[in-house]
């Protein structure tokens, strides 16, 4: 009978896919059939579609002596979720010759319900950046998917709440051959306009008495983009100083913005239009290995890229199973996590800041002034044990949270809000940082970025940091990954300080927050 292709897409791991929809229409015994690899969701798109086009007053594609073959191309890639319903719908009416329109640079995306209306799907983001690179002039969304589309520049996006008001827009053939079609006016959408917002945290900085130590650790970690561990007994504030830390770190830029919502609509979790924030990661402690690195047969992204331009935190560090702790080696050295299965591979973009907070056993009373341990020997080894010496020489550094005096607590005189200046001082901290990089030629952001041949030359050690350095090195015995990263957090002490050289001072401070033998 007749033939006709439109264009949709789909997300396969983080990228985005191109999907031609072809339908075939013949004479025959009565047949609907999808092809080219498509899921559960895929398959039964079928039966949504067949419906949704009969309660928009067409015939359905299920009548008598009609064969229905419904193609996705490339059909070597496996098609899932129901985005594909609109195109497959708007291919079947212009296959039956019911509508008339040139498909040519339009991508369609959504979901039918029964009666025709669209229902938003994940990952439109990567989706319509896509269709704009691949020169697709015009892209139809569901319109809660519209704010999201529309971040991406130089491609006509149009929301859509219907099949019939679609029809209605595209639709060519004259009112009187479809008069239960109305002839509708889409227009694009304005552009998406984002503002940068800061992490908005229940927990500020001045809300925690005492553990000035600890403080001034969490604004060296959030000017430097470096990794953390707090340690202490239970109840000293570990966990609200990493609640905290998320109010000092600097907005998202656009880019970010654009990156870190592309992930969290890919994996179906964009609750707000926008991601504008830096994402806050925290899984409990016992989280499968799948929900935290990410897997699956068909691989998706876990916790650790959730939180790709923001902040992890592992609360009760030890706790968690130890090959989940172990496959944060890579994520922490290179800023991906690589997941390979049966069905594929992928590496997903895993660039935090880590807060690893843990007690000193698992009682959390080893060592504590006044407390008994319970703890068994062999438990406290065990327990130490879970921490491996990679793992903890990626960590840059380790601060201790000590208890604090029951006075301190009672005092509401010195109470006020300190996370927006210190958020302030972060800022402008890592924009010196941007102009020497840029000075440099290097396309990084933050000092625990640098690679490993350039840390010297950025550092700008004096003779005596350069002296000192190497003589603790050698007597603490560190390796050369650790002793690249005491210059760096060196280098991000002396910034705080505006100081240009690194001085023997900072590389002090720097080494200070080295774990010693009594932290693990």
């Amino acid at each position: 009978m007749s033939f006709a292709k439109v264009s949709s897409a789909q997300t396969s791991l983080l990228k985005a896919h191109i999907v031609g929809v072809e339908v075939d229409l013949s004479n025959g015994l009565h047949a609907f059939s999808v092809v080219g690899l498509p899921d559960k969701a895929v398959a039964e798109s079928k039966d949504r579609v067949s419906a949704a086009i009969k309660n928009t007053g067409f015939k359905s594609p299920k009548k008598k002596n009609q064969k229905v073959v419904v193609a996705l191309a490339p059909a070597d890639i496996k098609k899932e979720g129901p985005s594909f319903d609109l195109a497959i719908a708007l291919a079947y009416l212009l296959a039956a010759k019911e509508i008339f329109f040139n498909p040519k640079g339009k991508l369609f995306l959504g979901e039918l319900s029964l009666d025709g209306e669209l229902r938003p799907v994940p990952g439109v983001l990567p989706l319509v950046e896509e269709a704009r690179k691949r020169g697709f002039a015009e892209v139809y969304v569901p319109t809660e998917n519209v704010r999201e589309a529309a971040l991406i520049g130089n491609i006509d996006v149009f929301a859509v709440n219907t099949l019939k008001e679609i029809l209605g827009h595209l639709n060519t053939k004259t009112i009187d051959e479809n008069k239960h079609i109305q002839k509708v006016i889409l227009e694009p959408v304005p552009a998406t306009d984002i503002v940068p917002s800061v992490y908005s945290s229940s927990v500020d900085f001045g809300d925690i008495k005492g553990q000035n130590d600890a403080k001034r650790g969490l604004l060296i970690a959030a000017a430097g983009g470096h990794n953390v561990a707090l340690y202490g007994p239970p109840g000293t504030g570990k966990t609200m100083l990493a609640k905290a830390f998320a109010s000092i770190l600097p907005p998202l830029s656009f880019d970010e913005i654009l990156e870190v919502t592309s992930i969290h609509s890919v994996a179906g979790l964009l609750k707000e239009d926008l991601v504008t924030e830096p994402p806050i990661r925290s899984p409990h402690h016992t989280s499968s290995y799948v929900s935290l690195v990410g897997g699956g047969s068909i691989p998706k992204p876990g916790e650790i890229t959730l939180a790709h331009r923001g902040v992890l935190f592992l609360d009760e560090f030890p706790e968690f199973d130890k090959r989940v702790i172990e496959t944060l080696r890579q994520p922490l050295e290179d800023r991906v996590v690589s997941v390979t299965r049966a069905r594929g591979s992928a590496k997903f973009p895993a660039h935090f800041i880590l807060i690893a907070a843990m007690n000193p056993c698992p009682c959390g009373n080893h060592g504590s002034k006044g407390k008994e341990c319970i703890c068994s020997p062999i438990n406290i080894q065990r327990y130490e044990r879970k921490l491996s010496g990679p793992i903890v020489d990626r960590i840059d550094m380790w601060i201790e949270v000590p208890p604090i005096s029951h006075a301190l607590l009672s005092d509401t005189e010195n109470d006020k809000p300190e996370s927006d200046e210190i958020r302030k001082q972060v800022m402008n901290i890592r924009h010196t940082q941007g102009l020497r990089f840029k000075k440099h030629g290097i396309d990084i952001k933050t000092n625990s970025e640098i690679r490993g041949k350039d840390v010297l030359n950025l550092a700008n050690l004096t003779p005596k940091a350069k002296e000192v350095l190497n003589f603790s090195a050698q007597k603490h015995d560190l390796s050369a990954r650790a002793y690249h990263r005491v210059v760096r957090l060196a280098r991000t002490i002396a910034d705080i300080e505006k100081s240009e050289p690194v001085t023997d001072g900072h590389i002090l401070e720097a080494l200070q927050y080295r774990p010693k033998k009594k932290d693990l």
